[in-house]
């Protein structure tokens, strides 16, 4: 029974696609074959005139250039009026031949021969001409105007001839297509007409079978979709619809059953959630997509000093005035990827609690909706406070160990050197060799403490930053200066590209400066023998930046995501035992003129560290 049925609705939508769909192939073939007729039309008109009047019209130009030639031989340039006149001699006959290859006229074959003729005659005059300037040129012109002039003309009037004989074929092909063209425009017009009207009849025809109980069933759907699953689709007919209504009712039935059976669950799954939020040891806020609370545990209230019910409903910035936070939140509501900030301490906020402060790092979770966009976020708050401290007391001890270790070092590097004055003389080879060691490595250690003096300081807050107007030039000027000599003595060219018409840099002379020569320092290290250092700036907006690129051995790929970390090192045959702290005080000394830095670098091949300073405004 089903079987019957369904192969008859079936006949019915084929029958009727199958004559429209007939048509449009009836259309379809017509149109391909009047294509091919307009196609073989535009061929001929191109093919066998095109040709000969582009001859045509090159002759005409030689022609026309050899009668300015004779014109500047009159006129006593004979060197190069004869010059002018043979090369244009070689190309109108190139294009006559080409003429005579494409005789595809009748009448165009005693053309091209007269043109041939004509043009024979021409140069035999223009021979005489030439031979008479040269026994009496007071004889020329009046012998240019009765024979070469005429003769001119003559040939200028053929290659007319047969452009435009060329022109009327191909009016008339043209004719005969744009026929053709119209012929085949009406015939469409009409099969497509009939088309449209047939598939127009049988489209209305299924709008009066289908629609009905369509919209049967959308009312039916609005009415589930607002909680109402007590809906009946009725429907009289016997094919594919009737059982569509059929099986749309029992689906109801079914819903219905699945609700009723699942209420409690869901009941039990929302009231687990809330009890894991509350048990979190960490704060926990559910914000939606206007960065209102809608869930929030009792560790974060009580870091805002609240309960949970005083703060639900309220908007983000009313419980935590941070515009850092809010803008990350906002941003991640608009963009698919999450991607925490780089810069250090960028996702923790800081919440005053009278005389003292707590740190809170902060992470965010999207919760999605299937693939689409994430309909609330998870902000999670872990107290670092304690780690804030540690760490607070980690550089303060680091800086009292090497400010304590900066006065021993020194007395013993003066021994030392004090030693190598005096009783150098009167040590062997072995006992030389020791010393010399044991001053490279109080120069090493010397050098250590005072970087990670100068880092502590910078980590502490207590770098002294002066700021200037400075022009970006000047910097480059000493920075170079600086190390002129090391690079001479390595024979490696060390220069930087010209600055004009850019302005000065709001920064630390010396603080920017020492940044310019530690990059300096590490190119002259990984550079070889004649090699290039070069130092350039470009202005970017409000920043300027300034770049120290090299051809040296490059930073491998995996140093590079590290390269301006603490104590890392490039492991190559030329690190000389550095303490590895240079970059990373680059890095903060930029960052304390509100400013990045980066490297862009390839294995073999040199790099390029680049950092940014803001303009003076």
């Amino acid at each position: 029974m089903e079987q019957k049925i369904y192969w008859t609705l079936r006949k019915k939508v084929l029958t009727g696609y199958g004559l429209a769909l007939s048509l449009i192939v009836a259309v379809l073939i017509w149109s391909l074959i009047n294509m091919v007729r307009l196609s073989h039309a535009a061929e001929a008109i191109l093919k066998e005139n095109y040709k000969s009047i582009l001859a045509a019209e090159n002759m005409i130009d030689s022609l026309e250039r050899q009668d300015s030639a004779i014109l500047l031989l009159m006129l006593n340039y004979p060197d190069e009026a004869i010059k002018q006149f043979r090369e244009n001699e070689n190309h109108f006959l190139l294009w006559l031949g080409r003429a005579k290859d494409n005789i595809t006229i009748a009448g165009e074959d005693k053309i091209v021969e007269n043109i041939d003729a004509g043009y024979s005659e021409y140069l035999v005059k223009f021979s005489n001409l030439q031979t008479m300037f040269s026994s009496d040129a007071g004889k020329t012109a009046q012998f240019y105007h009765e024979n070469v002039l005429p003769s001119f003309k003559s040939v200028r009037d053929e290659c007319i001839q047969l452009r435009e004989i060329n022109q009327n074929t191909m009016f008339d092909a043209s004719s005969k297509a744009s026929e053709v063209s119209s012929r085949a425009f009406w015939s469409v017009f009409m099969i497509g007409s009939i088309s449209v009207a047939v598939g127009l009849g049988f489209s209305l025809l299924l709008a009066a079978l289908f629609v009905k109980p369509v919209h049967q069933i959308i009312k039916a759907t609005q009415k589930i979709s607002e909680g109402d699953y007590n809906v009946q689709v009725k429907s009289k007919s016997r094919d594919e619809i009737g059982i569509m209504a059929n099986d749309f009712n029992v689906m109801v039935k079914k819903l219905k059953a699945y609700r009723n059976l699942n209420f409690k669950k869901i009941l039990s799954e929302k009231h687990k959630s809330e009890t894991i939020i509350r048990s979190i040891d960490d704060g926990l806020i559910v914000l939606n997509s206007e960065l209102k609370i809608e869930d929030i545990n009792p560790t974060a209230a009580k870091i805002f000093d609240k309960t949970p019910d005083e703060i639900k409903g309220y908007h983000l910035l009313e419980v935590i005035k941070d515009e850092k936070i809010y803008n990350y939140l906002k941003q991640a509501f608009q963009s698919e990827n999450i991607t925490m900030p780089e810069e250090p301490d960028a996702n923790i906020i800081t919440v005053d609690k009278g005389q003292s402060q707590q740190h809170y790092l902060f992470s965010v979770t999207p919760v999605p909706a299937d693939e689409q966009s994430p309909v609330s976020m998870v902000l999670l708050l872990r107290d670092i406070t304690r780690l804030k401290e540690l760490d607070r007391l980690k550089s303060e001890f680091v800086m009292a160990a090497s400010h304590e270790l900066k006065t021993p070092l020194t007395s013993i590097g003066m021994s030392i050197s004090l030693l190598k004055e005096k009783s150098m003389d009167k040590l062997d080879s072995k006992e030389s060799e020791l010393l010399n060691a044991a001053d490279e490595e109080v120069r090493r250690l010397k050098a250590l403490v005072s970087d990670l003096l100068d880092i502590s300081k910078i980590e502490a807050g207590k770098l002294d930053i002066e700021f200037d107007s400075v022009p970006v030039e000047l910097l480059f000027e000493k920075a170079v200066a600086l190390l002129k000599k090391q690079a001479e003595e390595k024979t490696i060219e060390l220069s930087y590209e010209p600055v004009t018409h850019m302005p000065d840099i709001k920064a630390d002379v010396n603080k920017i400066t020492w940044v310019l020569t530690n990059l300096i320092s590490n190119s002259l290290r990984y550079t070889q023998a004649n090699g290039f250092i070069k130092l350039s700036a470009e202005q970017m907006g409000s920043q300027i930046q300034i770049s120290v690129a090299d051809n040296g051995m490059g930073i491998p790929y995996e140093y590079q995501s590290r390269i301006f970390d603490k104590f890392v090192q490039v492991k190559t045959e030329k690190a000389l035992g550095g303490s590895g702290l240079g970059l990373a005080i680059c890095k903060e000394i930029v960052r304390a003129h509100g400013g990045t830095i980066w490297v862009d670098s390839h294995p073999g091949k040199g790099s390029t560290f680049t950092f940014t300073v803001p303009i003076t405004g």
